[in-house]
């Protein structure tokens, strides 16, 4: 069985990426892109829809042993696992280096004590398990193939195979080292080059350190600042810019129940926060390869802006189930694709234009298609804000008028004006300053019981949403605004958790709820975060320290995040690791350590 899911170490190319237990199995890995199938899917099923797994060798019916200590080397995605045994203390060290060509996985063996007995078990399964492939040997290497794809194995170990799972037994001593090598190619090409590991690993090395070297943020929380940094980095498609919400499909917001979606796509609105963080701690480049992205995504059809596309800007992501796979802890169905791309969300426009307002504030090159796309949004939304849609948790119930969808209409109204007003572009200024003032107005009147001093879900709704704690973050009201502390309190006393984190809103255990989903979910990372910085907005800055630092410690030992935490369970939930998480993460340290607000 998989294990917990934060027992995995994510290793990636800027392409795709590899979860890596504890015991040093991969589980995970989609070739070549966060999108394509998985030739390791084990994490979503067992041992027969694919793995490899490297560590000290073990009784065949004994529990792979653990390492005894792991780590990413320095600030990279170079992942170093040691094991403690009886005979020695053995190293592996994980990697992907950034692709020029085939995309490979490298693993290397270092002995560091003793002499220890170390096997390699590697089974690969296309097409999420489904496919056995024809797994044979050309020359000196052996590769599995099946239709489109082939896989080449390398190693200098003596391999041999039984019960189609391809293994590698040996012995490392002080001093040796031994590297086996996955790389993927089309089967119809000629083989990849032959890797040479050990240059990789160099190469791998110079990359993070000189990109970790742009940072700027130098605070008291810089450790958790720069993992998730990394984290983002790892999740953003090289070749085209778009940032994947995570590099999983179908790991469980509730464990055992239905609520699993296919994450490996570029949500608007995770992208654009990621490019808020990513500007605000110098990283330019990905900011700019993040507009183009988005320039071309909706280029010439920015009337029908989807919520979500593939990560080279593919519309078209049609959901289906696997149903061969059992699901992780049993949790099904196990989904790709997301029909989620079809729904209407009218915050993303107030996120996407807050991004591209972001972008010009902070200098970045002018790009006239950029102002002209912005403009272009807010005329859709002069027509359609006032329409209900599904809001920014994707319900499949039915639409409603929901309050964090109309901030955010007013949010891409108000920076649309301050764009008019800088005197880069020409508009209706008055007509749209208009349009923001009726939209405030709407919102206040409709979104907000007096009796309860607290902004709602949606109009006539008495529920509560965590997305409301973004009202001051956005400019809407003034941190100190009644209405404003009111639903800060309203949330900690009816979305809270006993540990103090927050949900995003009321589920209905059994019963579909607003959601639309049976079963409850577990606290939802972000939104504490939001809590955090809406603490210290308000002047409870010590308040807003003690819950970011709880947050941090929820963190698994490398610094990673999922979508969620279950306070019953006390573990990690949902998509790993998580844009969405490791965004305002950032953003609260950020607020933090600009207001003093850290402790010894």
């Amino acid at each position: 069985m998989a294990g917990r899911i934060e027992d995995y170490a994510l290793i990636g190319d800027m392409q795709t990426a590899a979860l890596v237990c504890r015991d040093g199995t991969v589980d995970w890995l989609c070739l070549p892109r966060f999108d394509s199938h998985a030739i390791f899917a084990g994490l979503l099923g067992n041992e027969e829809h694919g793995f490899w797994r490297l560590g000290p060798a073990h009784a065949s019916d004994a529990q792979p042993p653990r390492a005894a200590r792991r780590s990413y080397r320095g600030d990279s995605l170079i992942l170093e696992s040691e094991w403690d045994t009886p005979r020695g203390t053995v190293r592996v060290t994980d990697f992907m280096p950034p692709r020029d060509g085939a995309p490979q996985l490298v693993r290397i063996v270092e002995g560091v004590s003793g002499r220890v007995p170390m096997r390699s078990a590697l089974r690969m399964r296309f097409s999420y398990g489904r496919v056995v492939p024809w797994v044979h040997k050309h020359e000196s290497r052996t590769v599995a193939v099946a239709g489109p794809d082939s896989v080449w194995f390398d190693t200098s170990a003596e391999t041999y195979g039984k019960s189609l799972t391809t293994y590698a037994d040996f012995t490392v001593a002080p001093g040796d080292r031994i590297a086996f090598t996955i790389s993927w190619q089309p089967s119809h090409k000629e083989p990849p080059p032959l890797p040479e590991p050990e240059q990789s690993l160099e190469a791998t090395e110079d990359f993070w350190r000189e990109w970790v070297g742009h940072c700027t943020y130098h605070g008291p929380y810089r450790e958790a600042v720069i993992r998730s940094l990394i984290t983002l980095k790892a999740l953003t498609y090289a070749p085209t810019g778009g940032i994947v919400a995570a590099p999983t499909t179908s790991l469980p917001e509730d464990i055992g129940g239905v609520r699993n979606w296919d994450y490996r796509y570029t949500w608007l609105r995770d992208a654009a926060i990621t490019l808020s963080s990513l500007l605000r701690t110098g990283y330019r480049e990905e900011a700019r390869a993040w507009r183009e992205w988005l320039l071309r995504a909706v280029a010439g059809d920015p009337d029908n802006l989807q919520i979500m596309y593939g990560i080279a800007g593919e519309r078209e992501l049609g959901e289906a189930e696997l149903d061969w796979l059992p699901g992780y802890e049993n949790s099904t169905p196990v989904r790709v694709g997301n029909g989620a791309a079809s729904q209407l969300q009218l915050d993303v426009y107030g996120e996407v234009t807050e991004a591209l307002h972001l972008a010009h504030m902070t200098g970045l090159a002018r790009n006239d298609y950029a102002s002209l796309l912005q403009l272009k949004l807010i005329r859709y939304l002069e027509k359609h804000w006032q329409e209900p849609d599904e809001g920014i948790w994707e319900v499949r119930g039915p639409r409603r008028h929901f309050v964090h969808s109309k901030v955010m209409a007013w949010v891409a109204v108000d920076r649309t004006i301050k764009l008019l007003e800088s005197g880069d572009v020409d508009g209706p200024l008055d007509r749209w300053k208009e349009l923001r003032d009726d939209i405030h107005r709407d919102v206040c009147e409709r979104g907000y019981d007096k009796e309860r001093n607290t902004f709602t879900q949606s109009y006539g709704s008495k529920e509560l949403d965590a997305s409301l704690l973004l009202i001051p973050q956005m400019g809407f009201l003034p941190p100190d605004d009644k209405r404003v502390i009111g639903t800060i309190e309203a949330i900690q006393r009816e979305l809270s958790t006993p540990d103090g984190f927050i949900l995003r809103y009321p589920t209905s255990g059994g019963d579909e709820g607003v959601d639309g989903l049976p079963g409850d979910e577990g606290a939802f990372l972000a939104c504490s975060f939001w809590m955090a910085d809406d603490l210290a907005m308000i002047g409870r800055v010590d308040e807003a320290r003690k819950l970011f630092e709880k947050l941090l410690s929820l963190r698994n030992d490398l610094g990673l995040l999922a979508e969620e935490w279950d306070p019953r369970l006390k573990r990690q939930v949902g998509n790993f690791p998580q844009a969405f998480s490791h965004v305002p993460l950032i953003d609260t340290a950020l607020r933090l350590t600009a207001s003093g607000a850290y402790g010894g």
